[in-house]
């Protein structure tokens, strides 16, 4: 008995290595959870290009927004674990979702496991050029003298631009009007047209708008300023202590072989090295990571704690 199964986990361990070695044979699908124009849709992009000459099989991005980025790696979590469909992954759906929603339909550390840390980055504070501020400060004051008034527009109630809201507004002490939205393309559309006047989001999306005048970046929230945008302060330098940083991953259902996640850890690393692909990054504020899929984990398993406490900090009431 004992050698008959002997025999079978042998067998399955060569029909695993077998297929790995085979990997991929077709097109590899990576849901990204937010709508085109979205830092995760830019980067899978990236990726995918490089991926695909080098493989010679498609890398397919497959936008699924809804849900501040729960609704995508819901169907990440539900799908074959055969390395075929991954997804990308940030900090607002994998560490602080969980913490923000009352129910989630994946458990961000038992259902997937990391493949590959992209970069990390910061958020920027935009405004419509046409507001009463040009600093953090005086939307501050704003805020206060008019309570209420101020419309604030992220990704959506409870994910990671709104916490880093909250945090401003806990650290400040103002209060502003939340107008959630299904993605940065529909934030930047409706702060361009002055509908709302200002977001804290990813840099990455609202960049080209920023350059070319369209919207007015007040400010980031790194802890310092960064030597290519030398002009633009944190937030910091307006309220002490306020930092709120995020990062971008690739995810993989939970049971996808080891021997695969080391395959695509070391394809995302290597495309990620390519000049060009290193340049759009840093243009877009985004610091590339390049490190085996266990940092990642570690990544993860951090956040998932840090997170947690800042939720309860600011006394945000999951919904």
């Amino acid at each position: 008995m004992r050698s008959a199964v002997c025999i079978f986990v042998a067998s399955l361990l060569v029909a695993v290595a077998a297929f790995a070695q085979q990997y991929p044979v077709k097109p590899v699908r990576v849901i990204v959870p937010f709508p085109p124009g979205n830092t995760a849709d830019i980067l899978g992009r990236l990726i995918g290009e490089k991926f695909s000459q080098r493989y010679g099989q498609q890398m397919i991005v497959d936008n699924r927004p809804g849900a501040a980025g729960q609704l995508g790696l819901e169907l990440a979590a539900r799908a074959a674990p055969d390395g075929y469909t991954i997804a990308i992954g940030q900090g607002g759906n994998l560490v602080v979702a969980p913490h923000t929603y009352k129910k989630l339909a994946y458990d961000p550390i038992r259902d997937f496991q990391p493949v590959a840390l992209l970069a990390t980055n910061f958020l920027g504070l935009a405004v419509h050029p046409s507001v009463p501020f040009k600093t953090t400060r005086d939307l501050v004051l704003y805020a206060k003298a008019n309570p209420g008034k101020l419309t604030f527009a992220s990704n959506g109630e409870g994910g990671f631009p709104h916490l880093a809201i909250e945090q401003l507004r806990t650290l400040a002490g103002f209060s502003y009007l939340h107008v959630p939205y299904r993605g940065t393309g529909q934030i930047i559309a409706e702060l361009m047209g002055g509908q709302v006047d200002a977001t804290i989001d990813g840099f990455t999306g609202m960049a080209p708008h920023v350059r070319a005048g369209r919207i007015r970046a007040l400010a980031i929230t790194n802890p310092t300023r960064v030597s290519y945008l030398p002009d633009i302060p944190t937030i910091a330098e307006h309220v002490p202590g306020y930092v709120s940083q995020g990062w971008f991953g690739y995810i993989a259902p939970a049971a996808v072989p080891k021997e695969v996640i080391a395959l695509l850890n070391k394809a995302i690393n290597e495309a990620m090295s390519f000049p060009d692909v290193r340049e759009k990054m840093t243009l877009a504020g985004l610091d590339v990571v390049q490190q085996p899929p266990e940092y990642f984990g570690d990544v993860i398993r951090k956040d998932y704690a840090r997170y947690g406490k800042l939720a309860k900090d600011i006394g945000f009431k999951p919904q």
